[in-house]
C-alpha cells in the first residue's frame, strides 16, 4: 500500500466519491493519509444524507463544519456532489465558501442544499470549467444577460427548483454548448404579460420535463434529438427544430395540441404510454418515419372511439422495425391493435405484449401477432393480475396456461419471458 504511486491512490479515492468512504479509506496507511490531504489527484467528492445515518443526527452547524473541513483538505476536485434533502437548511456563507473554493477546478456540481438566505446560486456557479449542473430544491433569480456565463456547460438539471420564465430563458442563453436540460417539478413564475412561455437554444439534444403544467410550451431547438415528456399537463406543446429528432417518449401526459413539425425522417424511437391521443393526426407527424426500429403504444386511449391501430399499417410504414411493444385493450368488442391485412413485420426480434384486463381473445390475439414476425427471438409477456380471483380468471389462465405451452413447441427460437404485477 506504501508502495502505490500517489495518482493511483487519488484515482481509488475518488471511485468511492462518498466523502464518509473517503476519510475511511485514507485511514489504510500514512501515505494515504498524506494522499488524502495534499492529493491533487482526488477528483471526486460526495456527502449525501442517503449515506450515512450520521449527517441525520448532527446539528446543521457540525455538520456546516464538517463538510467545510472535508472540503478545504482537497486540491483541484472536479466533481462534488452535496445532497441534504432531509437535512435542516444551512448557512449561506460557509456554502458559498464550498463554491468559491472549488470553482476554478469543478466541471461536475450536484447541488441540493436549502440554505438560509437564499443566495443568487447562478452567480456562485459561474465558471469557466464546469460541464454538468444539478440543482435540486433551489431558487434561482436574477440571471443576468451574459453569453459566456457558462461557456463549457454541456448538461444542466434543476429539480423542484423556482425560476421566472424569463431568467430561464437567460439561463440558456448564458450556455452556449449546452446539450442536455433536464426540468422535474419545476416552479415556473410567468409574468403578467406573458400567454405561453418559449425556450430556444442552438445546441440543445435532450430535452426531458416531469411534473409540469402549462397551457402553452414552445421550445425552439434546431439540434434536438430527444424528446421525453412524462406527466404533464399542456394544451399545446410545440416543438419548432429541423427535423433532427430521433427519440420521442410521452408517459402520462395530457396535451391537447402536439406538434413535433413535419421533418420526422430521422425518428428512430417513439414511446408513448398512458397518453391519449387522435390516432390519424399523431400517426401524420410519425408516419414519415421510415427508419423507426422501436416503437412502444401502451395504455393508449384514443380520443374517436372509431379509431384503430392495424398491424398492416405498422408493418408497411415502419419497415426497418426491431422492437414492437402493444399492450391489449378491446372496446365494444373492437381490438385498439387490429389483426388486419397479411404484411409481415420482418425485422421485428423483440416483441412486447401485456393486458391490464384479460379474456380469452388475449390468446388469439397474440398468437396472430407472432405469425406476423417469423424472425423472432424474444417474446416478453406483461400482465396484471388481481389478489382475488374469480372462477372466470381462473379458467382463462389455465387456457393462456396452455396456449404458452403451446407456442414453446411451435416458435422453439423464440425466448419467452413474463413480468407480473
Amino acid at each position: 500500500m506504501e508502495n502505490l504511486p500517489v495518482e493511483v491512490i487519488g484515482n481509488i479515492l475518488s471511485h468511492l466519491s462518498s466523502a464518509r468512504d473517503v476519510v475511511i479509506a485514507s485511514l489504510t496507511c500514512k501515505k494515504w493519509r498524506e494522499a488524502w490531504r495534499c492529493n491533487l489527484h482526488l477528483h471526486s467528492l460526495s456527502f449525501d444524507s442517503r449515506d450515512w445515518s450520521i449527517y441525520h443526527e448532527l446539528t446543521p452547524t457540525r455538520l456546516e463544519i464538517l463538510i467545510t473541513q472535508t472540503i478545504f483538505q482537497t486540491k483541484a476536485l472536479q466533481c462534488l456532489m452535496i445532497s441534504m434533502d432531509d437535512v435542516h437548511e444551512f448557512s449561506a456563507a460557509p456554502v458559498i465558501a464550498w463554491l468559491m473554493y472549488t470553482r476554478d477546478s469543478l466541471r461536475r456540481l450536484h447541488f441540493n442544499v436549502r440554505t438560509s438566505p437564499v443566495f443568487n446560486i447562478i452567480e456562485k456557479c459561474g465558471r469557466q470549467k464546469l460541464e454538468v449542473l444539478a440543482l435540486a430544491r433551489n431558487c434561482i433569480t436574477g440571471v443576468e444577460p451574459s453569453y459566456q456565463k457558462f461557456p463549457c456547460l454541456k448538461s444542466l438539471s434543476l429539480s423542484f427548483v423556482s425560476i421566472s420564465a424569463l431568467d430561464l430563458s437567460l439561463l440558456l442563453t448564458a450556455c452556449p454548448r449546452l446539450e442536455t436540460l433536464s426540468m422535474v417539478s419545476p416552479e415556473i413564475a410567468m409574468s403578467d404579460s406573458q400567454a405561453s412561455m418559449e425556450l430556444s437554444s442552438f445546441s440543445l439534444k435532450e430535452f426531458s420535463v416531469e411534473s409540469f403544467g402549462l397551457d402553452k410550451f414552445v421550445l425552439e431547438a434546431d439540434l434536438l434529438e430527444h424528446l421525453h415528456l412524462k406527466d404533464c399537463t399542456f394544451e399545446v406543446f410545440e416543438l419548432i427544430g429541423k427535423g433532427t429528432l430521433k427519440v420521442l417518449k410521452v408517459d402520462d401526459v395530457s396535451v391537447i395540441h402536439l406538434d413535433i413539425g413535419e421533418n420526422t425522417e430521422n425518428l428512430e424511437i417513439v414511446d408513448v404510454s398512458n397518453f391519449t391521443i387522435m390516432w390519424p393526426k399523431f400517426y401524420h407527424m410519425i408516419s414519415k418515419a421510415t427508419k423507426l426500429c422501436r416503437l412502444r403504444l401502451w395504455g393508449v386511449v384514443f380520443d374517436d372511439d372509431d379509431e384503430v391501430v392495424d398491424l398492416e399499417t405498422i408493418s408497411v410504414c415502419f419497415p426497418q422495425l426491431i422492437h414492437l411493444s402493444l399492450s391489449y385493450d378491446l372496446r365494444d368488442g373492437v381490438l385498439n391493435y387490429g389483426l388486419q391485412g397479411l404484411s409481415l413485420l420482418v425485422n421485428v426480434a423483440v416483441l412486447e405484449l401485456g393486458w391490464t384486463s384479460i379474456n380469452d381473445l388475449f390468446a388469439i390475439w397474440v398468437g396472430g401477432i407472432l405469425e406476423r414476425c417469423p424472425n423472432l427471438k424474444k417474446l416478453v409477456i406483461y400482465g396484471f393480475v388481481s389478489e382475488v380471483k374469480t372462477h372466470e380468471e381462473c379458467q382463462i389462465f389455465a387456457k393462456f396456461t396452455e396456449f404458452i405451452i403451446q407456442i414453446g413447441r411451435k416458435y422453439t427460437d423464440v425466448k419467452v419471458e413474463f413480468e407480473y404485477e
